[in-house]
């Protein structure tokens, strides 16, 4: 058998070199190190996937190990830190797998990237199994209290199965193929539930024979449709979920006394339903059987060796099993068929030494075992009687009648002697077997139950305080032993020596606790006799009995012994009260109870005696009390065989009088079904004691609680005192911490000073910045104000200009029509000047006869040289006008041009300006009024002048005669020259004319002035549209005044004039 040790190894091969698997373990995985040399590591769950070249196996530290058959390598995948009690491993995510902990949570973790996924928790106490949907997307977790339905996609938990604590749940899980939750139940009951709608759809109907044993373990076939279901019996029920009937009962050996685990071995060719079923007992094999044909496939494991759990793969090639020393067992399947294929070994054979035949043959007739490289394999011939097949018995059937607690055949007593005395002791590997038919066990399972259940003994609560072991299953195993035996019988509980006296058989047995205690039991009823009628003192009857013996065979020793004050209680009482497994090794001692228990309980106390004679030599030699003490207390060289061989000669040479089998009854085996009442003792001591440790206890407990109080009163005070100068401390601290914030407040202030000055001077530039690009911008949108203005000015210049040309064009327009207008007023004027000339030479020839000549040409002389005064003035008004309206024209269009920032001042002086030019226009309009005013003077004073002038000419009679010709000329060379030089008419038009002209020059003078229409000293260079177009309107209107005035000057200037008394005819 290969055995491959993990260890601390984190990764490696399972194999070097793959075994050949002849006796069916392909190879045996040895967990190894451990964290702390006290205790040994020790695997506790094993699971398969899907495909079952692959399974998960965790330890008791938490760690998680992946075993990949197929590639011939393991990995340690996760380290969680708490015992594992379930593992699953066949999730829909193939690398996923879920673990139940000790601290009742249940984990997922992704065996490839080694990553937690997700944790569940939810349970109150461990959980005991993880089932799997087939689909792998739900699982129910199940406990003693509660059932849990999780959802494997979110991790969520759906449902909740809650019972009575009375009944408790054994086991829930899914069955294959279907959507059916089975769950069951300690009262027996078996309920399928809907996964999808947990409703419940049927129940399985009691069986009859169920009352008698509780359901532990079950299994299902692959196809669901059979349930197999075993309990504390032999018996194995079968059920078929489609009848929902029970199908079968099928009945273990009676070597079988309960059922621990049951797994269905799959088959590639059963379509699913399995037909051999594995069988794990309380004896620690797992037997795989036929429930069709009730014969034995294979079994594994033993009673050395026995398995704890075990799982088969889905494909059917392998099982791994976890067994009692913490290893995996992996086992393969096909490997076991052949072996059990195999022709049996030849039977064991022994010489009998013995002349009784008959006991020969019932010898060679008894069942004999061979051991097989570990495997326990019985004869041929007897497989076929292993499993019987039980069907369902009729209402009459008597329960009694059932012998599942019958031991089997004893072996023969005589070929034991003969064996004994052959060889000196029985093979070690029948020892177990031969001592539990010597002592004729009865294997009471619901006698030693029922002590079990009642827990923890209070006197061994504290074992471990006074027998600390280094390991902690066998200080368990010891510590239930005891307590087992003290609810037996009451003494066991006041026995101080009952630790010493049972560690040899708890050591020996500690893998089968009931044989323990039955042979524990056995011992004391049997070889203790009369050992605690003086209790609590040592047995001094059966001390008197050893001392006689020995003063028989040795009184030199005796009185040695005597001379130094040595009694029983020194040499005889510590080898019986340890059964000397204290000067013994453990061969020694077990080749000495070979033959202890193959003899009347007399022998013991030969062997006591035989043990000091051979030791007589040193004992001679001591002369101290604890040498004495000493050498009974250890190992001393020793032949056990010679040894038990003086056993037997004190045995058989001690008189009857003195020996001790007169006085001790022969062997008497424990009784079936119950164990005997053990009460040979003296009662009141033991109650007495009892009271008396009860009342010791009781006033350990108040003592305990008085100084638990002190402790706490003192834990408080000092608890206190500790917060007094926790509080005095800590206000030091606050103290100092607050002067140490205020010193860092001091300077946080000078920094935010600081801070904030840097951070003024920084807003200040940044304002400055701001004020800048704010001025910058302002002056890029005034430039561009600027431009725009410049834009519109040239485009209302450009305007004015195409109106003054249009103003031009209509002057020029107006000016020929006024010239055309002149020619027909010199077409009209010729016409009238013929008619006045006609007119002129009729009053001639009458004037010629009454006055001179000289009176017309003085009055044209003097109209003549009065209108060219006039004329002249008017000139020069206008150009002086002109010349002012010029300027202004001029300073406009350079204010225009001036920068933005000066245009207040600008304005002032252009508004001073204009003032200036109001005051030119104002003196300009006086100067026309006087000129006006004198002419219209001069007119009016022109008649009475010419009236003198004529009176003084008619007077003075010395008119001068004036042809018409010359007359003629005259007027015509007036009119020439009054076409370019526009003469003024008679002293009203003129009157008249000169009034418009005071009007109307101020009105040109102020045609491009702005400021003129208002008395605001503003001036805005904002040259709109209601502006130009109002300038329009004043420039059309003053071009249709000057048009109106030349027609009317015209009109005027070339009226004839009648004389005095002329009228139209």
């Amino acid at each position: 058998m290969k055995t491959t040790e993990i260890g601390s190894k984190e990764s490696g091969k399972i194999w070097h070199r793959k075994p050949a698997a002849t006796d069916g373990v392909v190879v045996s995985l040895v967990r190894g190190a451990a964290p702390s040399p006290a205790t040994s590591a020790r695997f506790l769950q094993v699971a398969f996937d899907g495909s079952g070249d692959r399974f998960l196996a965790g330890d008791h530290f938490g760690n998680i190990y992946l075993f990949n058959l197929s590639r011939n390598r393991f990995d340690l995948v996760q380290r969680t830190h708490h015992a594992c009690t379930a593992l699953a491993f066949s999730l829909h995510r193939a690398s996923e797998f879920l673990v139940a902990l000790a601290d009742y949570s249940v984990k997922c973790f992704d065996a490839d990237n080694k990553q937690l996924v997700s944790g569940m928790r939810g349970h109150d106490s461990a959980i005991t199994s993880i089932s799997v949907h087939g689909s792998g997307r739900y699982a129910v977790t199940t406990s003693s209290e509660t059932a849990q339905l999780w959802d494997l996609d979110t991790f969520q938990r759906k449902r909740k199965l809650n019972v009575r604590q009375s009944v408790g749940i054994q086991k829930v899980f899914f069955l294959p193929l279907s959507n059916t939750i089975l769950s069951c139940f300690k009262d027996n009951s078996i309920f399928a539930w809907e996964s999808d709608t947990l409703t419940c759809k049927y129940q399985l109907p009691p069986a009859e024979s169920a009352a008698t044993f509780q359901y532990k373990a079950f299994a299902v076939t692959r196809d669901g449709r059979m349930l197999a279901a075993g309990g504390k019996s032999n018996n194995l029920h079968v059920w078929c979920l489609c009848s929902r009937r029970l199908l079968r009962v099928l009945q273990m050996p009676p070597r079988v006394r309960g059922v621990r685990q049951l797994e269905f071995l799959p088959d590639n060719f059963d379509g699913g339903c399995s037909q051999v079923l594995g069988v794990l007992s309380q004896d620690g094999i797992m037997r795989f059987i036929n429930i069709q044909t009730c014969k034995l496939v294979f079994d594994v494991g033993s009673h050395d060796d026995s398995i704890v759990t075990s799982s088969v793969s889905p494909s059917g090639r392998h099982i791994a099993s976890i067994m009692e020393d913490g290893s995996i067992n992996l086992y393969s399947v096909q490997a076991l068929t052949k072996v059990v294929n195999k022709p049996p070994p030849p039977l064991v054979k022994v010489v009998d030494l013995t002349k009784d035949s008959a006991a020969s043959k019932a010898g060679a007739a008894s069942e004999k075992v061979s051991i097989v490289a570990g495997r326990t394999c019985r004869p041929w011939k007897s497989k076929q009687d292993v499993v019987k097949m039980k069907y369902l018995q009729p209402d009459d059937w008597d329960p009694s009648a059932n012998k599942e607690n019958e031991l089997p055949s004893v072996l023969s007593r005589p070929r034991l002697h003969a064996i004994l005395k052959g060889f000196g002791e029985y093979p070690a590997k029948y020892r177990m077997f031969i001592w539990r038919s010597l002592l004729q066990l009865p294997e009471n399972h619901a006698a030693f139950s029922s002590l079990t259940d009642k827990g923890t003994h209070p006197q061994y609560s504290l074992l471990h305080q006074d027998y600390p072991l280094k390991s902690t299953k066998l200080l368990r195993v010891l510590q239930r032993m005891l307590s087992t035996m003290a609810h037996w019988s009451a003494i066991f509980g006041e026995t101080k020596y009952l630790p010493l006296l049972a560690f040899p058989f708890v050591k020996l047995f500690q893998n089968n606790q009931l044989i323990c205690f039955e042979v524990l039991a056995t011992v004391i009823t049997n070889w203790c006799q009369h050992w605690f009628e003086y209790f609590p003192n040592p047995p001094i009857n059966i001390l008197a009995m050893v001392e006689n013996v020995l003063a028989h065979h040795d009184k030199e020793l005796l009185q040695h012994f005597v001379k130094y004050d040595v009694t029983s209680q020194v040499y005889a009482w510590p080898l019986l009260e340890t059964l000397f497994s204290e000067v013994l090794t453990r061969e020694e001692w077990l080749k000495l109870f070979d033959n202890v228990f193959s003899n009347p309980p007399a022998f013991l106390l030969m062997a006591l005696v035989s043990y000091i004679l051979c030791s007589r030599s040193p004992l001679l030699h001591c002369s101290q009390k604890d040498d004495f003490e000493y050498f009974f207390h250890h190992r001393n060289n020793l032949d056990i065989s010679a040894m038990i061989k003086e056993a037997y000669h004190v045995m058989d040479s001690t008189p009857a009088q003195i020996h001790p089998q007169n006085l001790l009854k022969e062997f008497v085996p424990l009784t079936k079904g119950q164990y005997p009442v053990f009460n040979k003792y003296p009662k009141f001591i033991v109650d007495y004691q009892g009271l008396e440790r009860e009342r010791i206890r009781q006033e350990e407990l108040e003592y305990l609680r008085e100084r638990q109080i002190s402790h706490e009163m003192e834990a408080e005070a000092q608890r206190r005192r500790m917060d007094d100068e926790n509080w005095y401390q800590q206000q030091e601290l606050l103290r100092g911490a607050e002067h140490r914030r205020r010193q860092l407040l001091t300077e946080e202030e000078q920094r935010l000073l600081q801070q904030r000055q840097r951070l003024a001077a920084v807003k200040r530039e940044l304002k400055l910045k701001e004020l800048q690009l704010l001025e910058a911008a302002r002056r890029r949108f005034m430039k561009y104000q600027q431009d725009q203005r410049k834009m519109d000015l040239r485009c209302l210049d450009d305007e004015i200009e195409s109106k003054m040309c249009l103003r031009e064009r209509e002057a020029a327009a107006a000016v020929q029509e006024v010239e055309t207008r002149q020619l027909a007023l010199e077409a009209r004027r010729r016409f009238y000047e013929q008619q006045s000339a006609k007119e002129l030479e009729s009053e001639r020839r009458e004037v010629r006869g009454e006055a001179g000549l000289e009176e017309p040409m003085i009055w044209r002389l003097m109209e003549t040289e009065a209108e060219l005064r006039d004329k002249k003035l008017l000139e020069e008004s206008l150009a002086e006008a002109d010349r002012l309206c010029a300027e202004t024209e001029c300073k406009l269009q350079a204010l225009r041009k001036a920068d933005g920032e000066q245009q207040g001042t600008q304005c002032a002086d252009v508004a001073t300006l204009a003032e200036s030019v109001r005051e030119q226009e104002r003196q300009l309009c006086g100067v026309s009024k006087d000129l006006e005013s004198r002419k219209w003077a001069e007119v009016s004073s022109r008649p009475s002048q010419l009236q003198t002038e004529r009176r003084k000419l008619l007077a003075s009679a010395s008119v001068q005669e004036v042809l018409p010709e010359d007359i003629l000329e005259d007027g015509e060379s007036d009119h020439s020259d009054g076409l370019h030089d526009l003469r003024p008419c008679s002293p009203d038009e003129d009157s008249a004319r000169g009034d418009k002209e005071a009007w109307s020059k101020p009105q040109n003078v102020c045609l491009n002035d702005v400021s003129s229409s208002g008395s605001s000293a503003h001036f805005s260079l904002d040259r709109g549209r209601e502006n130009l177009e109002s300038k329009e309107r004043a420039l059309m209107s003053e071009v249709r005044a000057l048009r109106h005035k030349l027609a009317s000057q015209a009109v005027r200037r070339y009226q004839p004039s009648h004389p005095a008394g002329a009228q139209w005819v």
